[in-house]
């Protein structure tokens, strides 16, 4: 198998932004004990500040690729864009976040991602993108 987990905005300052909130590890550090859990997935990783270059991206894989993991962070409660390309693309995408979005400020109750998602995990931490690839297999 062949995933893809794509990460947005500030995910690429986990282990120092808030961790109250999203925990003291770095992204990196999570990611190699994936792949020590699952040995037969070959999983890619991409991270974006960038509405446009994660638009691109999953544009890129979700032809090819048997499922996206995909925390959109903040463009979850904004992007119509990134809604349309995960509603164009054939791979499964599961839809994660770390913290639970529905216990934080009201904007973030709202996803445009949801909609167009095979799944979504809320609120277990890092432990969301290994439940999102358990989803994933066959």
């Amino acid at each position: 198998m062949n995933i893809i987990i794509i990460n947005g905005p500030n995910l690429n300052l986990l282990g120092t932004r808030e961790p109250e909130i999203y925990g003291g590890r770095t992204f990196e550090d999570y990611l190699a004990e994936l792949q020590l859990k699952f040995p037969g997935i070959m999983l890619e990783y991409y991270q974006s500040n960038i509405e446009g270059e994660i638009i691109t991206k999953i544009q890129e894989k979700g032809f090819d690729c048997d499922g996206i993991v995909l925390n959109a962070g903040a463009y979850t409660h904004t992007s119509i864009g990134i809604a349309d390309a995960v509603k164009a693309v054939t791979a499964p995408v599961i839809e994660v976040h770390i913290s639970n979005t529905f216990s934080r400020e009201t904007f973030r109750h709202q996803s445009y991602l949801s909609p167009v998602s095979a799944g979504v995990i809320v609120g277990f931490g890092l432990k969301g993108y290994e439940l999102a690839l358990q989803a994933l297999l066959p």
